[in-house]
């Protein structure tokens, strides 16, 4: 463990130099910016002298990481806060709405995988096929923008995309863990809850979209791969019950490669919510970075890439402990 945890380190090293250097390749100039467009050439030089953009690069990058060894991430010109604060204040929106597309995307590929391995060239396996050919055919945000055209606007069985909850009709939960559909069952308050879960159901079936494909994909290759093997062969020749060599054999040794992929396409689904936050107006942090991209927030897009870049490390090691904890010879062979 600690090993895995060294050896994350020379790359969130190279992943500070990386967003330093490519927020300063960002288009436009802060200082303009902010002076606005009233500012003469003095203001725009008190502007660029206050935010140091004046030293050169090297002096701001030992200032970035002098800052980033105190714990702070800056502060956002466009909010006003720091930056850590706008972070972990819009994450929980972003990690509700990826774990809930998320466990949307393994209820239906996973199954549709295994039954499709099960029964290759099947009706079952076309459609596994086919459904998986158009998931991945149609980007995230094009999806997004059909669910809210037919659901809300013209059968306008869904409420208005505009954010978590709808305001107007409910109290938004206290927070305790930053999920809304918790909270609100933590406040005793089921109205609220179902509210909330409304907002939710269309940016998760749009997310998860993304996430169907590769899950569907690689369950009915590893499965086929397992059906194929000489223990599922010898299980049959035992004569043991067809279901229990598909689950406790076939499965059991296939998740092991389904659940390698999860870590990634978790981390995925993340930077895909940038788009899906936009259509549906979720306070998350992907629109939170679309907004300082736009202003050339520096500091605001480091602390965006670099808190991506942690959640993406500690992906990875969670899902390396939970493969050896599916495969003990993972554990062993490391």
């Amino acid at each position: 463990m600690l090993r895995r945890v060294a050896s994350a380190i020379p790359s969130l090293i190279g992943v500070i130099i990386a967003t330093f250097l490519l927020s300063r390749a960002l288009p436009g100039d802060p200082a303009v910016y902010f002076a606005g467009p009233a500012a003469n050439a003095e203001s725009v030089r008190q502007v660029r002298e206050s935010l140091g953009l004046d030293k050169s690069l090297p002096e701001q990058f030992v200032v970035y990481v002098l800052d980033l060894a105190r714990g702070s991430l800056g502060t956002s010109l466009t909010t006003g806060q720091q930056v850590m604060d706008d972070l972990i204040q819009r994450l929980p929106a972003s990690m509700e709405l990826t774990f809930s597309a998320l466990i949307l995307a393994i209820l239906i590929a996973v199954p549709l995988g295994v039954f499709a391995a099960a029964r290759p060239n099947s009706l079952v396996d076309h459609f596994c096929r086919g459904a998986v050919t158009v998931a991945a055919a149609f980007p995230t945000f094009f999806v997004a923008l059909l669910l809210v055209y037919v659901f809300y606007y013209l059968l306008g069985w869904a409420p208005q995309p505009l954010g978590r909850i709808d305001e107007i009709y409910f109290v938004a939960p206290d927070p305790v863990t930053g999920f809304y559909l918790i909270d609100t069952l933590i406040a005793g308050d089921t109205e609220a809850f179902h509210g909330s879960l409304a907002q939710l159901v269309l940016p998760s079936i749009a997310l998860a979209m993304f996430a169907l494909a590769p899950i569907a994909r690689m369950t009915r290759a590893a499965m086929l791969t397992a059906l194929g093997s000489d223990f599922v062969r010898t299980a049959r020749a035992n004569g043991l019950a067809a279901s229990t060599i598909l689950f406790a054999y076939a499965f059991r040794n296939a998740l092991l490669s389904i659940t390698n992929i999860m870590g990634m396409i978790f981390s995925f689904l993340l930077g895909s919510n940038v788009l899906i936050e936009q259509v549906f107006g979720w306070p998350g942090i992907g629109a939170y970075a679309v907004s300082a991209v736009i202003a050339s927030d520096y500091a605001a897009v480091q602390g965006f890439i670099l808190m991506m870049a942690v959640i993406y490390v500690l992906l990875n090691l969670v899902v390396d402990l939970v493969a050896g904890m599916i495969d003990p010879r993972v554990r062993f062979e490391s």
